[in-house]
This record gives C-alpha cells, structure tokens and sequence, in this order.
C-alpha cells in the first residue's frame, strides 16, 4: 500500500510541475478566478440577503444527511407514484451497470453537465457499449474533444484558452473556425443542434431533488439540459443522494444560494422535473409520452455517501452544494486547477475522492492543501474543510504513510500569495 501512495504522489507531484510551467494555461486560469470573484462579489451585493439564505439552507441540509436514508426512502416513492423508474445504486459500478442495462448498444445519447456521471467514468463506459456520446454544455463539449477531464464544477473549460478551442472546433469542422468566443459558441449549437433531435438517450443529473414530490431541479444557462432532458425518447438521470432536500420550497432555496454564489444574480433556466411527459386532453386518459420523453429513469448513487454521513467530520462534505466558490479563493486551484487527478477538486474535493473514488489518492491530495481557511470563509454551507484535511492527515499517519507537503512545495518554489490570517489558521 505504502508503495503504490508513492507511485500516486510522484505521479502526481510530476504532473502539477508540468502544469505549474505553462504560463498560457495559468494566465486562462486567473482570468477565470478574477472574473468569477467580480461576478460573485456583483451577485451579493444586488442580493446581500443571500447569505442569510446560506444559514437557513444549511441547517436544512445539514438535518437532512442526519436522516438521510428516511428522505431516500420518501424520493423513491415519490418519484415511482410519479410513473419514474426509479434505482437506488450502491456503488459506482452497480449505476454503470443499471444504466448500461437501459441503454444497450448502438445508442446516441446526449448528456448535460454532471459531476455524478464523471464520478463513475460514465462516457467512458458507455463507450465501451459502441454507444456515441456527446456532452452538450460548452465547457464539456470542449473538454470532450480536448480529451481531458473537467477543471472545475461549473466552468470545467477554464484552462482552455480560445486558440486552443479554435483548432479543436476547427479540426471537428473541418473548416477554420477563428479564435472568437462568438463564433466558437456558434458553431457548437450548429453541431450540437441536431444531435438533440437524433438522440435516443438524454443523460443529465441533478442539482437538488425535493423528496416531497420526487422532483429533479436541473439549472443551467446555456439550454442544453432543456434539449438533453426533452427532445429524446427516454431521459434518465444519475444523482448523489445528498442532492435530496425535504420540500420543494427548500430545493428553490438551495437553487437561489447556488446561484448566487456561483456568481449569478439567476440562471436563465431552471427546469423541474417530476415525471415522463404526459397529456390527459383526450376524455382525461393519461398517456405517457407527448412532446418530451416517454420514460425517465432516475438512478440514486450512494457509492460512499452513507460512509461519509456516519462520520462526525467528514459529514459536512455532504453539505456541498457544488457552487464552486471555494476553488476559486483556493490558492493552489488557482495555480493547477484541476489538475488533481481526481474527479472533485481543491481540499473538499480530497475528502470526496477518499469516500467515492481511492483513500490512497486522497491521502495524496490532503497535503496539496495549505490549510489557509478561505475555502471555509467564502462556503455558503461554512464546511470546515481544514478540520476534515487535518482529519485525513491523521488517518494517513496513523497507517504509516509517508506524507510530503505539497501545497508547502507549491508556496515555497512558486512564491504565490495565500494570504494567512490568524482566526483560520488551522496548521
């Protein structure tokens, strides 16, 4: 065990060096940071109640993951009296094998954004089927054809920058499309526009589900998840069962702070979702499947989660609502973005990846993290992430592993600012 962590840590440590030496991807990655913290800092001040809003939702959530399983069990059967079919997936690849269960071979699916779907290698293994499959949101469209994995939850393109996009789309078009944000976003809704419409299969996730009615919340600002979750035949979704709430006016709640501190004064859609599409005009019998799909599958993914609630501290990772404000004051996302090796990103990200994806790789990610609090300042659930990281050390110490400071190295031979302050220095 001690000497496949060192593979991952040299592994690791070789690869942020290299990311850490190209100056283009950097200067992509702060253009990002200083704009989302413009944005963020715009939305509180037209809104300055949102974070009171923040104190409310978490202790609705946080009451919520105390009882999780209850509010699992009232989803299903909510979402069943819905006429959605519904599967609780114990791990990562019992949600593979459900979903490749109703997909098949030979499909054309489009997907909206999901960390859930990255989480359990989902394109990759739906590829392996000979199915097509095309991400949708721009950011992912991208990333897709870069063939690489997200850099962050909401904007996972933004160390990309628009040449590089250029010869991508240039290269998928077989024209030359110019470095302009403008025609680069044109020309993925003219490619995308008609994958909608040929689609057997649209995949997307959810941001929060309310347990009351069983209804999926999916926002965005692009439209795509409209399309991916309207235009095919049969829609299914794969969420974490932290996503749940209570009540569908706790599930708008958790939309408003989302938003707000992903640096939005409001998304441009925000779609709800509580069954397959369905008319009763002709003398009142319902049929399933008008205009939008006939069947919706939901899978409900614990892979981990059930683990991390029985924990006194790592349960507050359960709080996250994937807003993605912490990565943007993380002083060392800042630098490699998501180059971590993992699927979740930043301190919170290493607790998140040692319950759903590899203890040994969280062990190697805890110590890229500086301990420097401004993850825990800017949350709007206020997860303690220094206390979880110290919490992570300690059980690798205690396993004897070997730890080497990675966030110390970054500072030390990349001299960038954390910023310390007394009240949340947790070294």
């Amino acid at each position: 065990m001690v000497e496949k962590y060192n593979v991952l840590f040299n592994k690791y440590q070789r690869k942020i060096y290299r990311v850490l030496r190209d100056t283009l991807f950097r200067e992509a990655i702060w253009r990002s940071v200083i704009g989302s913290r413009i944005n963020r800092e715009k939305a509180f001040r037209k809104y300055p109640h949102v974070k009171k809003l923040a104190e409310r939702l978490r202790d609705i959530r946080y009451n919520t993951i105390l009882n999780l399983q209850e509010y699992v069990k009232m989803t299903i059967e909510n979402m069943e009296d819905a006429n959605m079919h519904v599967y609780f997936a114990k791990t990562a690849q019992d949600a593979r094998r459900i979903i490749g269960k109703i997909v098949g071979s030979n499909k054309i699916i489009v997907k909206s954004k999901s960390m859930t779907a990255e989480e359990i290698g989902l394109n990759e293994y739906l590829t392996t089927l000979q199915n097509e499959v095309w991400e949708t949101d721009l950011g992912e469209f991208i990333i897709q054809l870069a063939n690489r994995k997200p850099m962050h939850l909401v904007e996972p393109a933004i160390g990309i920058p628009k040449e590089k996009i250029a010869e991508l789309f240039s290269k998928l078009a077989k024209r030359e499309i110019p470095p302009s944000p403008t025609e680069l976003a044109k020309f993925a809704r003219e490619f995308l526009r008609e994958k909608y419409f040929k689609a057997d299969i649209g995949i997307s996730g959810a941001n929060v589900i309310a347990a009351e009615t069983g209804t999926i919340f999916i926002v965005e600002n692009e439209g795509n998840a409209r399309f991916v979750t309207n235009a095919p035949p049969i829609h299914i979704v794969v969420a974490g069962i932290e996503k749940i709430v209570p009540t569908l006016q706790d599930a708008m709640l958790q939309i408003e702070v989302l938003s707000r501190y992903a640096g939005y004064t409001m998304p441009s859609y925000i779609s709800l979702i509580s069954g397959p599409s369905k008319t009763g005009d002709i003398e009142k019998n319902i049929i399933y499947g008008a205009h939008g799909p006939r069947e919706v599958y939901v899978i409900l993914l614990d892979n981990g989660r059930s683990e991390m609630m029985k924990h006194p501290i790592f349960r507050e990772a359960l709080l996250c609502i994937r807003c993605g404000s912490c990565l943007y004051e993380c002083p060392v996302f800042e630098q490699i973005a998501g180059f971590y090796g993992s699927t979740y990103f930043g301190g919170i990200g290493a607790v998140w990846t040692k319950f759903v994806l590899d203890p040994l790789h969280a062990y190697v990610l805890a110590y890229s993290c500086t301990l420097c609090g401004r993850c825990h300042e800017i949350c709007p659930m206020k997860i303690d992430t220094p206390s979880m990281i110290l919490e992570l050390r300690k059980e690798a110490a205690e396993q004897g592993f070997i730890l080497r400071k990675i966030g110390r190295i970054l500072v030390r031979e990349y001299g960038f600012n954390i910023n310390y302050s007394e009240k949340n220095n947790h070294s």
